[in-house]
C-alpha cells in the first residue's frame, strides 16, 4: 500500500478487507459494534463474514460551544449507560468550567437517544457481557469518540474486546493497545493526515444507510 495512493476504494471493500484480518476472532456470540455512521457499514461486513451479530453504539463529540469542531469531549451509550471522555488538553487550554461542560454534554446526549432511537427503530441493544466484542469505526484519527465507546462497552464487562479500523494514526493505534485486549488497524501511515486519506470514495454515509444495513443484519 503506497501513501501516495488510497488503499481502500469505498467503505464495503475496507469493511471485507478488515474481516479477512479479524478471521481468528470469529467465535460463538460475536457482537460487532459499528460507530454511526461510516463504522456501520464496515462492521456490516465484518458481521456478516465472521457470523457475529451486527450492533451500533452511538457516539457523539462535545464540541467546544463557540467552535463546534473542536472536541472537548466525546460520550457513548451502550444500552442504558452514557459514559462521557473528557478532552482535559482541550479543557484546561480554554479553561472550560465544569458547568459550560455539563450543559453541552447534556445537549449531545438527546442527541445521541434520538440517533439511537431512529438507527434502532425499536430494536433492543445486544447484550454485551461474557461476549466478545469488536469496536469497529471507518477510521482513527485522535480517537476521541472510539476511547469513549472503549469505556461505555467496557461497563458492559464483554468477555473479550477488540478495536478494528481500516486507517489510522500510528499514535492513536499505539494508543489503544494498552486499553483493551487486541487492535487491528489495516493502514496506519506515516504520512497520516486525515481518515479521508484512505479511501478513493470518503462521501458521508446517510443515516438511512446506516438503519438498512443494521436492518439486514437483524432480519438475517
Amino acid at each position: 500500500m503506497s501513501p501516495s495512493s488510497p488503499p481502500f476504494t469505498d467503505r464495503t471493500e475496507a469493511g471485507r478487507a478488515l474481516a479477512a484480518r479479524l478471521a481468528e476472532h470469529s467465535a460463538p456470540g460475536l457482537v460487532v459494534l459499528g460507530l454511526p455512521r461510516g463504522g456501520v457499514v464496515i462492521a456490516a461486513e465484518v458481521a456478516r463474514a465472521l457470523r457475529g451479530a451486527l450492533d451500533v453504539v452511538v457516539v457523539r463529540k462535545v464540541g467546544v460551544p463557540w467552535q463546534p469542531e473542536l472536541a472537548m469531549g466525546a460520550i457513548a451509550a451502550v444500552d442504558q449507560d452514557v459514559e462521557t471522555v473528557r478532552d482535559e488538553r482541550v479543557v484546561g487550554h480554554l479553561q472550560m468550567d465544569d458547568e459550560t461542560f455539563d450543559r453541552a454534554r447534556e445537549r449531545e446526549i438527546v442527541e445521541l437517544r434520538r440517533r439511537e432511537e431512529a438507527y434502532r427503530q425499536g430494536r433492543p441493544a445486544s447484550p454485551l457481557a461474557g461476549r466478545p466484542v469488536i469496536l469497529v469505526d471507518d477510521g482513527l484519527a485522535t480517537g476521541s469518540t472510539m476511547r469513549a465507546a472503549v469505556a461505555a462497552v467496557r461497563r458492559q464487562q464483554p468477555a473479550r474486546l477488540t478495536i478494528a479500523v481500516p486507517v489510522a494514526s500510528p499514535q492513536a493505534c499505539a494508543r489503544f493497545t494498552t486499553e483493551v485486549d487486541d487492535v487491528v488497524c489495516l493502514w496506519a501511515p506515516e504520512t497520516f493526515s486525515a481518515v479521508g486519506q484512505g479511501y478513493e470514495d470518503f462521501r458521508a454515509t446517510t443515516d438511512d444507510e446506516v438503519r438498512e444495513a443494521l436492518g439486514r443484519s437483524a432480519a438475517a
